[in-house]
């Protein structure tokens, strides 16, 4: 007996350069692992409690979001077409003080929203009052790797909140959730604070995710401040010896790649922010060459203004070949691969996420093939990467759960909480009262 059984569907398998796809299969799901994938017909329906019908669908793994600041949906467009240190310092960083722990929560469910309508079945987030997003991923169904934002402003303090976060919800939620540690940036956090991150790590045997080399003069002042790059920094304090998480790495240079893939670093990449932001571009496919994880991320949607995945997917692979100036950069089955099989290495869960076989965990999202934007069907990967769009998504499913059916949510009122968000935007808007959380 299986527990669901999604039937004659067209499964879309991604490995880390091609993708196997098995038309007329069924996935077979007991627990929370994907059981079998096998040809249609072998399982009758009364042989599963549950059975979602996939003809005319495409499986593929649930997509991968690799960094995320969930709850910053609540200042999305409020920051447009400003230099990036405006960004931060006049308004993000002063808008953020306006926060509550509760504002946090209804954020995050938005944002939880948004991401299972749009095949997102893992997130990556760092920010702040992250017992509330905890809250939030547990209530919807959802996967979180979530740490709490430090600036090591008071590092006893961080660290102590930081490990009793990681006691309170590391592996709870059926496993759902895993916390890490979340120093913010080598260009806010003091080396020494960084080091005691990195000891901390070891300790409680946590990964850490960070933000690293954003802009071209992040490297530079941390040339001029400490005589190496950010990259390099986070190797001489430690950092590294840990399982971590690098958040941009727009502005590394090949020594930096050498360390982060020596050290089996994982890599988020987030294009969107960094067209916004005119940050620069990533490059990816030269991490990919030397076998580092590159996963994909939306980062806030102050940033980028949505979460979706599939839109992060499209624009890396056509700035890689724009960058290069070659159109044979990041073919589809790559590509394909970085919303999921490579966003499950960053994570560092290549074992169990981010394919559709056995013994994965039963995370599947069922995307429509019948829009007119996806027609003729020539080739599937192809039209994954550049055609599909996010209300192709009909059916989520995570750890063997459905989360949303034919675009119906199961496990959150999305009319109350957008209702909630609306009643605080006034109050979230204000930012002529001088307080920041940081300065960039």
């Amino acid at each position: 007996m299986y527990d669901l059984l999604i039937q004659d569907v067209l499964v879309v398998d991604p490995h880390p350069e091609r993708v196997d796809i098995l038309p007329g299969h069924d996935v077979l799901v007991r627990g929370q692992q994907i059981a079998a994938v096998q040809p249609t017909g072998q399982i009758m329906p009364h042989e599963a409690g549950e059975v979602v019908r996939g003809v005319g669908m495409a499986a593929l793994p649930g997509l991968i979001n690799a960094h995320a600041h969930a709850p910053m949906v609540l200042f999305r467009g409020a920051a447009e077409d400003v230099s990036i240190d405006e960004w931060f310092n006049d308004y993000i960083w002063a808008l953020e003080t306006n926060l509550t722990p509760d504002d946090i929560y209804w954020g995050a469910l938005l944002a939880a929203v948004e991401s299972i309508e749009s095949g997102v079945t893992t997130i990556a987030d760092h920010y702040f009052a992250m017992d509330r997003v905890a809250e939030a991923i547990e209530m919807s169904g959802l996967r979180g790797y979530l740490a709490w934002t430090m600036f090591g402003q008071d590092s006893t303090a961080e660290l102590e909140r930081a490990g009793a976060f990681a006691g309170r919800w590391h592996g709870a939620a059926d496993g759902r959730i895993q916390v890490w540690l979340g120093p913010h940036a080598p260009y806010t956090c003091p080396p020494a604070f960084l080091r005691e991150v990195a000891a901390e790590a070891r300790r409680l045997g946590l990964g850490c995710h960070i933000h690293v080399a954003e802009t071209s003069q992040q490297v530079r002042t941390s040339l001029e401040q400490h005589g190496v790059t950010p990259v390099r920094l986070l190797e001489q304090v430690g950092l590294m010896e840990a399982p971590l998480l690098c958040a941009h790495a727009a502005h590394v240079t090949q020594e930096d790649i050498a360390i982060l893939a020596a050290h089996d670093v994982g890599v988020a990449h987030c294009p969107k922010t960094f067209l916004k932001l005119a940050a620069g571009i990533a490059p990816v496919t030269t991490m990919l060459q030397q076998g580092i994880a590159v996963g994909l991320g939306s980062d806030g949607a102050a940033s980028n203004n949505t979460l979706d995945i599939l839109e992060q997917l499209r624009l890396t692979a056509l700035l890689q070949k724009h960058m290069q100036s070659d159109a044979r950069i990041l073919p589809v089955g790559a590509a394909l691969a970085l919303a999921t099989t490579q966003g499950a290495r960053a994570l560092g869960q290549s074992d169990s996420l981010g394919r559709l076989a056995p013994g994965y965990l039963a995370d599947v999202i069922l995307l429509r093939l019948d829009g007119a934007h996806m027609q003729p069907l020539h080739n599937l990967a192809a039209a994954l990467v550049y055609s599909a769009r996010a209300g192709d998504v009909d059916t989520v499913i995570v750890n063997g759960r459905v989360l949303m059916r034919e675009r119906h949510l199961r496990t959150l009122d999305k009319a109350t909480i957008v209702h909630e968000v609306a009643t605080r935007l006034e109050r979230l808007k204000q930012r002529g009262h001088g307080r920041r959380i940081q300065t960039y």
